[in-house]
């Protein structure tokens, strides 16, 4: 049997531990809060077909053919409108890239400016992608609270890039304050690191105030803004966006057209013409009020039915939480336990980039119907219960 020679990027067997997780969850009988998944019933299916059509009347020839590898001229007009009243980040037409999906911003941005041996600061826990992305081009890790950010960036003076994900983060449900927001795109210039800031959840806010994005404090280019379509409209369009100097956007373009030429020009077209037809606020405004509805579910089942001593985040928007029960071990065997009762989550190992928390893991909220909650966290809280008291 041929033995292949893979490159140093390829992961070794068996590594796929989140690809095992969601299928062994995929079975019909089980509840599984394991997706990060949007609610399908939100989609704006008749809106989108609506879109399509007149796309296909107005620009069919041109969204037939190849396209610009920045993206389609219409949608990166309304990223940068949307950035500008948003997030309050201006920006020229130049500054905006269009990706398929906010992963392949990560992997370009992994691929422009990470070389092996670099260091790379993340949050612990981080978004479990991002780490598989930067691990591939040859990263080191350090694990970092951001109030101690510059004494991290002193102890790892071959720091290249800051991966946060400030809003909701995932897997966590946390926010970064307005205050800490400041002081990174401060510490950056500074220290002269990048800092890649993820909000693919900012939009869905269902509680609280909105915090202004660390790119609206950057004078200096250092922080480079991506986000995505995925949890506003749908992710199946796989339409994400980076908003950087202009000179680092024409480098990933570079980048990008080495990798698929552009993104799909159709998808493009239909949603900057879905932009133009509809009240997207309103659309944003009743998914955010679902997910609000589903986490407080979530919350009264977790209090209901979880162990004494389980400590879980209260986000104020986005798609997770984090639990973290005290005298668990190994979440994975713990996964596999609660596979017996009907129901599973996210192990929380995949998402830590150094040591492992031991009995942490997310959950996910938006993609469970409500009468399902209550049903998967009775039964979550009995598996729970066994372990702790095994």
């Amino acid at each position: 049997m041929t033995q292949f020679k893979y490159s140093k990027r390829v992961p070794a067997d068996g590594t796929d531990a989140v690809g095992a997780i969601l299928q062994a969850a995929a079975d019909p009988k089980i509840i599984s809060f394991a997706g990060g998944l949007p609610a399908p019933e939100l989609f704006p299916v008749k809106e989108m077909k609506a879109a399509v059509d007149k796309v296909f009347e107005e620009h069919g020839q041109e969204a037939m053919q190849y396209g610009a590898a920045k993206g389609v001229t219409a949608l990166r007009e309304v990223i940068q409108q949307h950035v500008k009243e948003k997030e309050n980040v201006d920006s020229e037409l130049d500054n905006v890239l269009v990706t398929t999906g906010s992963e392949q911003a990560l992997d370009l941005v992994g691929k422009a400016f990470v070389d092996p041996g670099d260091t790379v600061l993340v949050e612990q826990p981080t978004y479990l992608c991002a780490l598989d992305v930067f691990r591939s081009y040859g990263a080191n890790f350090a694990s970092v609270e951001m109030d101690a950010l510059e004494e991290a960036l002193k102890a790892n003076p071959n720091t290249k890039l800051i991966y946060t994900v400030p809003n909701f983060q995932n897997p966590t449900g946390r926010t970064m304050t307005e205050e800490r927001r400041k002081q990174l795109a401060e510490l950056a210039e500074k220290y002269d690191v990048y800092v890649l800031e993820d909000n693919p959840y900012g939009e869905i806010r269902f509680a609280g105030q909105h915090v202004p994005a660390v790119k609206s404090f950057d004078k200096s280019g250092h922080v480079f803004y991506m986000s995505t379509f995925s949890k506003t409209l749908a992710p199946g369009f796989r339409l994400g966006w980076l908003v950087a100097d202009k000179a680092v956007v024409n480098k990933l373009t570079v980048l990008k057209q080495s990798a698929d030429l552009h993104t799909d020009n159709l998808a493009q077209f239909a949603v900057a013409q879905f932009f133009a037809d509809n009240d997207v606020d309103a659309h944003v405004k009743e998914i955010s009020a679902l997910y609000g509805k589903r986490k407080d579910l979530m919350l009264e089942g977790i209090k209901k039915y979880f162990p004494e001593g389980v400590k879980y985040t209260d986000p104020e928007g986005g798609m997770f939480l984090w639990v973290e029960v005290p005298g668990v071990d190994d979440t994975v065997e713990l996964f596999k336990e609660c596979l017996k009762h009907d129901v599973a989550f996210v192990p929380g190992d995949p998402f830590f980039a150094g040591e492992v928390q031991p009995g942490a893991f997310r959950l996910n909220y938006s993609n469970m119907k409500e009468d399902q909650i209550e049903v998967g966290l009775k039964r979550l809280g009995a598996a729970l219960t066994a372990a702790v008291n095994k």
